[in-house]
């Protein structure tokens, strides 16, 4: 079958044609991306974002929400003026901002933990060499390379990870060398 005519040939760029225009009504027509699940389900797409976020108690600029009292001079007094009292809205969706409240308050659990293979290589190394760290530098399981510095170093990083189970360790270690002696 032969090629379609007109196919082949280079296109031109059109100088006319207004791209901005097109690219900020796509941009319009699109929804906000909202991070917050609890916001995403009370989200009202027929409304802009300032009321949905005034609906759900939320404040959209926080210089606005939370004014800086200006204080005027009265007659020789110092009165401070109350901004609050202004800008005050009822808020329909109490229930987001109470979720939030409580999601923040839960603490925080500690995710640090370290790597299987860094705590079999320290635990090797105290075995083995005990506190000498210049001897653990020469190992032969001392892939890294490690000075004896930066050695000492993963052993304390260990030593506040798991204080209880490095305690016990050396513990066991010290049974151990009881045992051969």
């Amino acid at each position: 079958m032969p090629k379609a005519k007109g196919k082949s040939r280079r296109h031109k760029y059109s100088y006319n044609l207004n791209r901005k225009r097109l690219y900020r009504s796509a941009r319009r027509r699109a929804a906000p991306r909202i991070a917050c699940s609890h916001i995403r389900q009370a989200w009202d797409p027929t409304k802009s974002v300032a009321q949905n976020l005034a609906e759900m108690g939320l404040a959209g600029d926080p210089n606005k929400a939370v004014p800086i009292p200006k204080k005027l001079l009265v007659s020789g007094m110092e009165m401070e003026s109350n901004g609050q009292d202004q800008g005050k809205q009822l808020v329909r969706k109490p229930y987001v901002l109470n979720e939030m409240e409580y999601e923040a308050s839960l603490p925080e659990k500690k995710s640090n933990t370290l790597s299987r293979d860094l705590i079999d290589y320290v635990r090797y190394m105290i075995q083995n060499h005990g506190e000498n760290y210049k001897e653990m530098a020469r190992d032969e399981k001392n892939y890294y390379q490690d000075t004896p510095k930066q050695i000492k170093r993963k052993i304390n990083v260990y030593k506040n990870f798991y204080p209880e189970e490095y305690k016990e360790f050396v513990a066991s270690l010290k049974q151990e060398k009881m045992e051969v002696q």
